[in-house]
């Protein structure tokens, strides 16, 4: 069988060429048809503008399905992983062309890597000629990457929780910054939760930024009791897990826009308050339906207009009581950080005031 040729895509001022474009990304679904690759590089083309407020000069990890995505498919949990279908890239590959930029971080082993640093809506299209579906952007950008400029609130729901509660309790957090003088951009996680982003000064560091999100999600305990903060699930009940650690160096979620791999090519979509407020079924926004809501007018707009202080946060962390949660399970022993050892296996007399094991 003759091979299909390359096709190509127009992003901004450039054409990206896309090899494969008839290969399937995402299998039919009662709501959308198949989608080939060729289709999913003209969504972020589309998308591309918009996108470039989200991931724009970001430190950027691609979560790459080479073959596409197909009910089954797993993603690789670690580079050992040699097995699964997806993975992570967060080193840029190997003849990348010469618009698509590169950032050094460093991650919390103290190696460094260049990542690909979004800087023009090709690079974006360029990366989905790669497999991506979905982008992870650090929340930091290039002239700084060491001071986070972007709080991400990760509301995930808990077995015996839905998508309306995970809106509900968006709605406590809404008002809850709003109290403290900081304003929410809310946005679908492309499933079940939701996640709420705000701009804040880049004086701090990730350490901060985690203990604000830990502040924050406590006073949403006080508020709410479907909230839970406990890091281990057999604590955490039918509630809605605020992901503290999403706050981390080297820890990040898919950017707004991304596509997520699930059935019917579903989009992490930003939206206004009052649009979340109407979503029922967040699987309705999609690859096909969310450009049509792009077109009239982009929720985050004027996201980057006002960059709030992190202090009413960190006053959270400060006053409300529970001291350090843990860290993932990656990272190393951190100061005041509890036993790395799940409650109901936890012996008391194993392990020191601060949390260091002494026996057995």
């Amino acid at each position: 069988m003759a091979k299909t040729p390359a096709g190509s895509v127009t992003a901004g001022e450039r054409e990206v060429r896309v090899s494969s474009p008839d290969r399937v990304i995402y299998e039919a679904t009662e709501r959308t048809p198949q989608i080939t690759k060729l289709e999913v590089c003209q969504y972020f083309a589309d998308v591309g503008e918009a996108m470039m407020r989200a991931v724009g000069e970001r430190p950027t990890a691609m979560e790459r399905w080479p073959d596409g995505w197909r009910e089954g498919m797993r993603l690789a949990v670690g580079p050992q992983d040699k097995g699964a279908d997806g993975f992570y890239q967060k080193r840029l590959p190997r003849g990348a062309p010469d618009y698509v930029e590169t950032v050094e971080i460093t991650f919390p082993s103290g190696r460094t890597a260049a990542e690909l640093c979004p800087t023009e809506p090709a690079s974006v299209v360029w990366a989905a000629q790669m497999g991506a579906l979905t982008l992870h952007p650090w929340p930091v950008r290039r002239p700084d990457v060491d001071h986070p400029d972007e709080l991400r609130i990760d509301l995930d729901p808990q077995p015996g929780t839905t998508f309306a509660d995970a809106r509900r309790v968006a709605g406590v957090a809404r008002e809850l910054l709003e109290e403290l003088g900081m304003r929410g951009y809310p946005k679908t996680s492309g499933n079940r939760g939701i996640h709420v982003y705000v701009r804040v000064e880049p004086t701090h560091s990730f350490e901060d930024l985690r203990h604000a999100a830990i502040g924050f999600g406590r006073e949403l305990e006080r508020r709410d009791d479907g909230v839970t903060t406990a890091w281990w699930k057999e604590e955490r009940g039918e509630r809605i897990f605020v992901d503290f650690n999403q706050n981390n160096r080297d820890r990040t979620i898919a950017s707004a826009w991304s596509l997520r791999a699930r059935p019917g090519a579903p989009v992490s979509t930003p939206l206004t308050w009052e649009q979340l407020a109407e979503v029922d079924d967040p699987a309705g926004l999609h690859l096909l339906s969310v450009p049509e809501r792009l077109a009239d007018g982009d929720p985050w707009a004027d996201m980057d207009g006002t960059a709030h202080p992190l202090e009413p946060l960190l006053r959270l962390w400060e006053e409300l009581p529970g001291g350090e949660l843990n860290f993932p399970p990656d990272y190393p022993k951190m100061p005041g950080e509890p036993p790395r050892v799940q409650p109901s296996k936890k012996v008391a007399s194993h392990w020191d005031e601060d949390g260091n094991r002494v026996e057995g």
